[in-house]
């Protein structure tokens, strides 16, 4: 019997529930800060976040559930958290994390620990780069993590709560 994916990441799912509550109910200036003028605002790291789940597991991995996302052509690269001429709002990035999440967890509940070995080509600048599952599910896992920091230290310098995504809440 082999187990899925979801098996090795038992706190993803609370740490992407986790990242999307912080941003959520944030006003247009809250999401416009930032840690300096070459730093992206919270929303576009927040937005940042999902493209980047979409571009690898629909873009290079070929699966399913772009459609049902922002990000509708991942290896494009013209994802709307790149245009910094049209900020996003907390709505828009629930939809954006909620529907990049869904891809996620898809993946995780159907991919088996056998099936992460799989690989897929990418090029870049001319270059063919393979890529195998689980090195894909851990950059995304440590992306996401990554840049929750950043909005929490954006958040918590300005006095707003900061996402803590280690903390264990009491079952209910």
């Amino acid at each position: 019997m082999d187990r899925s994916a979801a098996s090795l990441y038992p706190d993803w799912p609370q740490y992407a529930a986790r990242l999307r509550r912080a941003v959520e109910d944030l006003s247009a200036d809250q999401l416009a800060l930032r840690a300096g003028p070459e730093h992206a605002p919270i929303w576009a790291l927040a937005a940042h976040v999902a493209g980047a789940r979409v571009y690898w597991l629909c873009g290079v991995f070929e699966e399913p559930g772009a459609d049902r996302t922002p990000f509708t052509t991942p290896l494009t690269g013209d994802g709307w958290e790149d245009d910094e001429a049209h900020p996003r709002s907390g709505d828009e990035l629930a939809w954006a994390l909620d529907s990049s999440w869904e891809v996620v967890r898809d993946c995780l509940e159907r991919w088996s620990v056998d099936d992460l070995e799989r690989a897929a080509a990418r090029t870049r600048d001319g270059v063919t780069q393979r890529h195998d599952r689980a090195s894909v599910l851990n950059r995304l896992c440590s992306h996401d993590a990554f840049h929750a920091g950043e909005i929490s230290q954006l958040l918590g310098r300005h006095d707003l709560p900061p996402i803590d995504l280690w903390v264990r809440q009491p079952p209910s």
